[in-house]
């Protein structure tokens, strides 16, 4: 039978990367459809898998996983972005007097108060450090004796900056995050790219599939052809009484079993189609599951050489699945990195540098306690953002803060576990470049016998054809029987 290397050569395909596939001669024959004519779809392979890319389902969903890790990691950087914080209060406090010394002028001391305050706060990229400025500003008015000024105006200015010196200054938690995530944002590109490239496998194997029923329907029906030839003949032999009506049985039994072949090869191709179809083609599609497809390319065989050697390297370096390992690898070295920071003893620095002003309108006292106003004089809060902006009363600090844990600590026990995880992960790649070797070498042996082979079921099917030939002359000739021919027709 023809088909028979053309069955051949789809099984050796899929172990080459080089392009067996041409341009199609003839459309393959549809099978028999017992309803309404549908629409028919011809296409390429290559037109099957342009429309896989576009609109396979599995494909669409990895395509999301890039956009999702690109928002995980935008979620990290907005860990150094500056928060910008801003409050206002209004206070009223009226307090009963309790004795002559609380200041107050009548039965209770009041004092109302206003106060605004913004502040300005950002962790820094670098060597893990942060930084804050506040800027406070107050008025105050009270009925106490006491108070020089009524109203009393405030204004201060704040910087405070940390710098870790051991823990956490080479990483952090935010920059250990930050890396992992772009691990991880090219470890969903590589996971992209496997199913591109799995998808892409699938359809042609799919594609191939569907030619390869429709090939088989076209055999199958030649052989009924062939059965119900041989029934003819064998009912006009009885009719005119050179054979025995038995051997009519023998021949319609060959014609039922390959009217059951005939069926199930037309249900083969449709469910060789539902599989592309679903493989290429968008099912929102009001009309998905009513064309047909019909494959328009052809298999010709083309012997290809196979260097073993540089296809088991080629696999080695760019097999999706190794480089997504190695990328975990090179996330696990980042945990690593920012857990030995981790079990550094904790060492701080922090400055604090302040600036503040005063004024309002300050009470002039006479002698005596608390003496009596004779005058005032008043300061404007221009005069205070001066004193402030002018640097006339600073007032600093330098901290240095330790910290380090008596005995094991948990960034020992991450430490000791994120080590022994990644030497899982390194025996893991050495397993997968093991099994991939030996799929490629088996693989190329593979295509090597079967090109080889490729002769043989050709010569095969030309002597087959010459018995077939044989026998039905001899049938012809009343030397063999039914079954015979059969035998050979099969």
């Amino acid at each position: 039978m023809r088909t028979f290397p053309v069955r051949l050569v789809l099984l050796v395909a899929p172990f080459v990367t080089n392009p067996w596939l041409a341009a199609a001669q003839t459309p393959a024959p549809a099978a028999a459809q017992p309803n309404a004519p549908r629409e028919v779809r011809r296409l390429t392979v290559d037109d099957a898998v342009r429309q896989a890319l576009e609109h396979n389902l599995g494909v669409q969903v990895a395509r999301i996983n890039p956009q999702i890790q690109d928002f995980s990691i935008a979620q990290y950087l907005a860990a150094w972005s500056p928060s910008l914080t801003t409050s206002m209060a209004n206070t009223h406090n009226e307090t009963p007097s309790n004795s002559f010394l609380s200041g107050a002028t009548g039965a209770s001391t009041t004092d109302q108060r206003l106060q605004s305050n913004v502040s300005l706060r950002q962790n820094l990229k670098w060597n893990g450090a942060s930084y804050s400025i506040g800027w406070d500003n107050a008025r105050s008015t009270t009925n106490n004796v006491f108070s020089s000024f009524s109203p009393q105006v405030n204004s201060s200015l704040s910087l405070s900056i940390s710098q870790p010196l051991l823990r956490n200054f080479s990483i952090d938690n935010l920059r250990q995050q930050l890396e992992v995530g772009r691990k991880n944002r090219d470890i969903s590109d590589l996971q992209l790219q496997s199913s591109i490239l799995t998808t892409q496998r699938a359809v042609r194997h799919a594609y191939w599939e569907l030619a390869y029923a429709y090939e088989a329907l076209k055999v199958h029906q030649q052989s009924l052809d062939l059965a119900r030839e041989s029934l003819r003949n064998n009912r006009a032999r009885v009719e005119i009484g050179t054979m025995a009506p038995i051997d009519i049985v023998e021949a319609e039994s060959e014609v039922a079993q390959r009217e059951e072949a005939v069926i199930v090869a037309e249900a083969t191709i449709e469910r060789s189609e539902d599989t592309l179809r679903a493989l290429i083609y968008d099912p929102a599609a009001p009309d998905f599951w009513t064309f047909r497809i019909e494959p328009s390319d052809r298999v010709p065989f083309e012997p290809v050489p196979v260097n073993v050697d540089a296809a088991v390297s080629n696999a080695l370096e760019k097999r999706t699945d190794l480089r997504e390992s190695r990328k975990t690898i090179e996330a696990n070295d980042v945990s690593i990195k920012y857990f030995k920071n981790q079990t550094l003893p904790e060492v701080n620095a922090q400055f604090d540098y302040g600036l503040s002003g005063l004024g309002g309108v300050q009470s002039i006292r006479g002698e005596g306690f608390p003496g009596p106003i004779i005058g005032t004089t008043q300061r404007s809060y221009g005069s205070v953002l001066a004193d402030v902006f002018g640097n006339s009363f600073p007032k600093w600090t330098l901290t240095f803060n330790v910290s380090y844990p008596l005995g094991d600590s948990q960034e020992e026990t991450s430490l000791a576990r994120a080590r022994l995880q990644n030497s899982q992960s390194q025996t893991q790649l050495k397993n997968q470049q093991l099994q991939i070797t030996t799929q490629v070498r088996d693989g190329a042996r593979s295509l090597t016998t079967n090109q080889r082979r490729v002769g043989s079921p050709a010569a095969a099917r030309a002597l087959a054809q010459r018995r077939l030939e044989a026998e039905q002359k001899k049938f012809a000739a009343g030397q063999s029987t039914s079954f015979f021919v059969f035998q050979a027709q099969r």
